[in-house]
């Protein structure tokens, strides 16, 4: 009776053809419109190669950099491992326990005994429909917690990307501006060789010369640096390395969104909160089993069959069972009652605290970008406008001769300055823009990883009700 239930029961348990992955693919096309791949074969692993090598031929965009990192990062595919691992351990909880066969033979002057017995764990078996439940629910946290290190890694591409293009911008436009401030440092060079300008005013444009020099190697650094911890994050190596970054960020959009109800949309949306209220879930079903277990934690059946013959008598069969149980005197379970309860009461408040701090992280989110797209939109439709006024009435001013050449350049610097602040501030505004997607779907600060609670999984848990 024993081996065929636990056989019916076994026959319930079987691996899914794509480890779990539905649910990844499900969060990433419908709040990135990206694909992902589990690659886990030579095969999977040509054909996605194939399509990143496509994708690598163009120029480069934040969405194909995404793309690329959700194909090709081994990072992302170690976590999908985590995933296929967490499905191994719902088909083991979802088995019922193997019996143990035991079969001894005593024998001595002409007499021999032989026993076999079948020992099967009843209260396992007797439990095992709720712990497969919670063996359930903790797969779908891991599921989820496979689709928020995709949106993790989605985030981090999109704001290495614009951190990149951004450098690249600020190189060229240094690189424009040592060349001038070069050939304004030999002017006042063979000038002041003439007498015709003091020690001052040449010191004042070498300096300018030298620090335009020094700023561009920054710039050269930091873009180069960038690029390597895009390049990091796409999981690209060897001829791959050779991919086309633009010169210039994306033009600000013509107006920015606007989400009045960005607070229930985090809620609504935010994965890792997702996770918390899962956990939670999980947590009250463990301390439901917990308190129904409390007293009976070894409930053991044995089916014994004995044959045994004494000197030349005939041989003599015994048939029967064995019960094996302990009795709580001693430790009648409130020990692990109250630490189910104290998980649970850990698990509600820290949900309670990730609903609160989703709220106001939305909130901060959705006020940094729109104070970052009205700085750049500033810079764009003012500043950059007035400059280039000033520039060219200054050229005027210029060719009638009514000022110098070192006027004219003295308005170059000040427009040089300019235009890198507005640099900044549009990089500053496709940064807000990447924080604001993740702070409404998840994938961000190491915080929104996994809490505590979730590593007391296995162990009967739970807590009181609230």
């Amino acid at each position: 009776m024993l081996l065929s239930t636990g056989v019916g029961l076994s026959g319930c348990a079987s691996f899914s053809p794509d480890s779990g992955m539905t649910v990844v693919s499900d969060v990433a096309s419908q709040t990135i419109g990206k694909d992902v791949a589990f690659v886990r074969s030579a095969d999977g692993a040509e054909r996605t190669g194939g399509v990143v090598r496509r994708l690598l031929r163009r120029p480069l965009t934040v969405d194909t950099a995404v793309q690329v990192a959700l194909l090709s990062n081994k990072g992302l595919q170690a976590a999908y491992n985590e995933l296929a691992l967490a499905e191994t351990d719902l088909i083991e909880q979802s088995l019922p326990p193997n019996p143990v066969f035991a079969i001894s033979r005593i024998s001595g002057n002409g007499s021999y005994e032989i026993e076999r017995q079948v020992v099967g764990d009843i209260l396992a078996l007797a439990t095992l429909p709720f712990r497969s439940e919670i063996a359930r629910e903790r797969f779908r946290q891991a599921q989820l917690r496979a689709a928020l290190e995709t949106l993790r890694l989605a985030a981090q591409v999109r704001r290495t990307y614009f951190r990149s293009v951004a450098a690249n911008e600020m190189v060229g436009l240094l690189t424009d501006a040592k060349s001038t401030a070069e050939s304004t440092a030999q002017l006042a060079k063979k000038r002041g060789e003439t007498g015709s300008l003091n020690k001052l005013d040449q010191a004042r444009e070498q300096v300018f010369y030298a620090e335009t020099t020094a700023d561009l190697a920054t710039a050269r650094q930091e873009a180069t640096s960038a690029r390597e911890q895009l390049t990091r994050l796409m999981g690209l190596w060897g001829e791959d390395l050779d991919f086309r970054l633009p010169n210039r960020l994306p033009t600000l959009p013509r107006r920015p969104r606007s989400l009045p109800s960005i607070e229930a949309d985090a809620v609504g949306h935010r994965i890792d909160l997702q996770i918390a209220r899962m956990e939670l879930a999980a947590l009250e079903k463990s301390l439901g089993l917990t308190q129904a277990t409390r007293f009976v934690t070894l409930l053991d059946l044995a089916g014994v069959s004995k044959r045994s013959r004494e000197d030349e008598g005939p041989p003599i069969r015994e048939r029967g069972f064995d019960i094996e149980f302990q009795i709580p005197i001693f430790d009648g379970g409130e020990v692990r009652v109250r630490q189910a309860a104290e998980r649970y009461n850990q698990g509600f408040n820290l949900l309670t605290e990730r609903a609160v701090n989703v709220r106001s992280e939305a909130r901060d989110a959705y006020r940094v970008y729109r104070s970052a797209y009205d700085i750049a939109s500033h810079y764009q439709r003012e500043i950059l406008p007035l400059r280039q006024i000033i520039t060219e009435e200054m050229q005027l001013r210029f060719s009638s001769m009514q000022i110098d050449v070192f006027a004219l350049l003295t308005e170059a610097r000040q427009r040089l300055a300019s235009l890198r602040a507005a640099i900044n501030a549009k990089r500053a505004f496709w940064l807000a823009q990447s924080d604001l997607q993740t702070a409404v779907n998840g994938g961000g600060s190491e915080a929104a990883r996994e809490t505590p609670t979730t590593t007391a999984a296995a162990a009967p848990a739970a807590g009181v009700g609230h």
